[in-house]
């Protein structure tokens, strides 16, 4: 973890360098939106092991829009690869394709 102090995670440094930058802070409303959202509709609730998530991510072009949601257990959104910068890394199948 990046914010460390004495092998223990600092709080304070994360919020003041992370988590209260607005970009952070507006990407958080979005995904709590989304969630509120399904949670009206009775497809999620509280505690039940499942995320909400973009079936195209908004870092590869999604949108928030009602069509481009869905409820998925927690174990399947959070599985992705990762690049170092936290967007998610291409995952079309194309990479596991073998040359013949």
């Amino acid at each position: 973890m990046p914010y460390m102090t004495n092998g223990h995670r600092d709080y304070k440094k994360e919020v003041a360098k992370y988590t209260s930058r607005p970009e952070v802070v507006k990407k958080r409303e979005e995904q709590n939106k989304a969630r509120a959202l399904f949670i009206k509709e009775g497809i999620v609730h509280k505690h039940d092991g499942k995320d909400v998530d973009h079936k195209r991510a908004l870092s590869k072009g999604g949108s928030n829009d009602r069509s481009n949601l869905r409820a998925v257990p927690a174990s399947q959104n959070r599985s992705f690869s990762r690049n170092s910068d936290g967007s998610m890394k291409r995952n079309d199948g194309a990479s596991r394709q073998r040359k013949k």
